[in-house]
């Protein structure tokens, strides 16, 4: 079986790699990289640290806007099928990259297959919500995290091909726990001890293109005595910039680049506690036993917030304040996630779907 796998963000380089690992043992795979996220330290240094196989095309997006990126990478896109002819497309995630190989896919009468299909924010003004909804909508194998997403694509009649095979991310996570253990140094380099700082991640629009929302969270974030290890993504750097916020971040918080995924699994495994808007670093968290904040008002992993780990506060000073002085505990010993084998699982059924 030829499968074309399509990746482009930080998230999906890191589903990818286990699931790739179990695919190349016995399919052939081409890799296409939309360069959603371009920045060297965004994008090549995931291939090389994780072992991924350096991508068969790049397509070097880049940054444009959401309507101009998803029409460039489904003209790139178009080109690689119509070269390769592969017999399944592969897609992970609720970005601009999935939506457009989702609709390339459709086009052809390709078969698509959607790793991480069924979530649901109830959000639909997240540009992510309407991505997932559209993809999951167009696939032909939808390989779920959880029951609840399988009971998501059920509510909206999508019941054939649907598997629950756990969470990819945790399989990836089993991985760079003991990796970085040995091959991290960040936390000795920054010189924070274990349990004694916060890390803190900021990128979705809702708080990046808000001044207020981003100045209240930065704010709250520096009035806590603990020290604060921020990676900021491009993006946010240049909108704290704008904001004329970017002097007092730097004066208040531990501002860093962003830094490797072994790195940051380091960092999120030694933070007493975790403040982010990212879908990822909740689960993350969660896996990690790491109490988590988010800074959302919904989550499309609600599993984490009835297990106790993880609490939504929006960008609310006094919720955010509130969190940091009582973070939320893990109550539950269950996993809704799986069990760390969800690259072997969607492979099988790959596998099955060729015969």
């Amino acid at each position: 079986m030829d499968v074309l796998s399509v990746v482009g963000a930080r998230p999906q380089f890191i589903k990818a790699f286990v699931v790739s690992r179990e695919l190349r043992a016995t399919h052939d795979e081409v890799l296409v990289h939309t360069g959603q996220h371009y920045d060297e330290e965004l994008s090549d240094i995931f291939f090389e640290e994780l072992g991924i196989p350096e991508p068969d095309y790049d397509l070097g997006i880049g940054s444009e806007s959401h309507a101009t990126q998803t029409a460039r990478m489904m003209i790139g896109l178009e080109e690689v099928v119509e070269e390769y002819a592969p017999d399944i497309l592969l897609c992970y995630g609720d970005t601009n990259s999935t939506l457009a190989a989702a609709i390339v896919a459709s086009k052809f009468d390709l078969e698509l297959a959607h790793v991480e299909a069924g979530l649901r924010s109830f959000n639909r003004g997240m540009p992510e919500e309407i991505n997932r909804i559209l993809t999951d909508h167009a696939s032909d194998i939808l390989f779920a995290p959880s029951e609840r997403a399988v009971d998501h694509l059920q509510s909206e009649g999508i019941t054939e091909k649907v598997y629950n095979v756990g969470d990819v991310m945790y399989d990836s996570l089993l991985w760079a726990r003991e990796e970085a253990k040995n091959r991290s140094t960040i936390r000795e380099d920054l010189g924070v001890a274990n349990e004694e700082y916060l890390l803190a991640t900021v990128h979705r629009p809702r708080n990046t293109d808000d001044r207020e929302r981003l100045k209240t969270i930065i704010t709250s974030l520096a009035i806590d005595q603990r020290r604060v290890v921020f990676p900021a993504h491009p993006r946010t750097i240049d909108r704290l910039k704008r904001y004329d916020l970017l002097a007092m971040t730097e004066e208040e918080l531990t501002l860093i680049d962003p830094v490797s995924y072994l790195d940051f699994v380091s960092l999120q495994a030694g933070a007493e506690v975790i403040v982010t808007d990212s879908g990822g670093i909740q689960k993350e968290a969660f896996f990690l036993d790491v109490p988590c904040i988010t800074l959302r008002e919904e989550t499309e992993w609600p599993e984490t917030i009835e297990a106790g780990g993880n609490l939504l506060v929006g960008a609310d000073a006094g919720a955010i304040r509130e969190a940091l002085a009582n973070p939320p505990q893990l109550s539950s010993n269950s996993e809704p996630y799986g069990d760390g084998t969800a690259s072997k699982k969607i492979v099988e059924v790959l596998n099955k779907s060729s015969e």
